[in-house]
């Protein structure tokens, strides 16, 4: 084995972008970088590079962008001729065709952003901290034809403080991740990386989020409800209506205080909305339909809501 590793790289989200940086630093050869199309964003519908690719321009390094790989008989032969030593995923957003898995000597090796074999999926940093996580972590393994199935390489723990939010949970995975991601492919190198097989029985999925996943059940605990809060930032966050209008709750608190499910009480300057056993929220920052985000107070003051009124109704 070479010792600077021929690389190929698959990423395509911010969240790539530390790995690849690593990467570059730790003296490997970035034989390529391939990330997903450009795509049409915002009201102009212009075209917008992934930051995997921004970076990767200002790196300075070759770049690869197939609408689609896996019968890509061009891009195939593109990367059988750079013999790459191991191809590195982050976060690409493509299934890897076996003809991929068999190429390189090392294998496809991804950096994933949960404790394997928990929260396999498109959505581990937001599942983790829906669920009342205070433990999660990131996991380098084998990629294998099943989804996040393959054999774990390393692992790196980290704690989910009460106040992270998937924003600011996923810079602080993204960096250990980078590190473990060089440690995991040094370690490669010398033969100490021991793969082993995951436990398939303690797995816990973490699927793509859906925009009916943010909305407020107040049959659910209210920690439970924070939880949720604070796991679906950016999108789809956590939303109700008031008065028939959608309602976005952006900051809220857990409180065990027992008020009817869904009913708002307002106590000064404070908002409370109930929840199921037992318990209650308290509204800090709230957005309604076509309306500026707003504190409780604001909101208080703005549409005086009335004793016994109800969300989601």
């Amino acid at each position: 084995m070479p010792s600077s590793l021929n690389l190929i790289f698959c990423g395509t989200p911010g969240f790539a972008v530390p790995t690849l940086d690593s990467l570059v630093a730790a003296g490997f050869a970035v034989q390529l970088v391939v990330t997903q199309p450009d795509r049409p964003k915002g009201r102009g519908l212009e075209l917008v590079s992934s930051p995997v690719k921004q970076r990767t321009v200002q790196l300075g390094l070759a770049i690869a962008q197939p609408e689609s790989i896996k019968n890509n008989e061009a891009f195939r032969a593109q990367l059988t001729s750079l013999k790459p030593d191991a191809i590195i995923v982050v976060g690409y957003g493509r299934i890897v065709p076996q003809w991929m898995l068999d190429l390189p000597p090392l294998g496809n090796i991804n950096l994933h952003a949960s404790l394997l074999p928990k929260y396999r999926g498109a959505a581990p940093i937001q599942w983790a901290i829906a669920r009342g996580e205070t433990i999660t972590g990131v996991t380098t393994m084998k990629i294998d034809a099943g989804l996040d199935t393959g054999d774990i390489l390393l692992q790196q723990e980290i704690p989910i403080a009460s106040g992270d939010t998937s924003e600011t949970l996923a810079p602080k995975l993204s960096s250990i991740g980078a590190d473990l991601t060089v440690k995991t492919l040094r370690g490669q190198q010398i033969g100490t990386i021991r793969p082993r097989q995951q436990d398939h029985a303690q797995a816990t999925l973490a699927p793509i989020l859906k925009k009916e996943d943010g909305l407020i059940d107040f049959s659910r605990s209210s920690l439970e409800t924070v939880n949720r809060l604070r796991g679906f930032q950016p999108w789809p966050g956590a939303y109700s209506s008031f008065r028939g209008k959608n309602l976005q709750v952006w900051k809220a608190a857990a409180l065990y205080q027992a008020l009817p499910s869904s009913e708002l009480k307002v106590e000064g300057d404070r908002l409370f909305a109930g929840c199921g056993t037992s318990s209650a929220i308290e509204l800090l920052e709230l957005q309604l339909e076509g309306k500026k985000r707003t504190s409780a107070a604001d909101f208080i003051r703005g549409y005086h809501p009335l004793p016994g009124e109800k969300l989601g109704q």
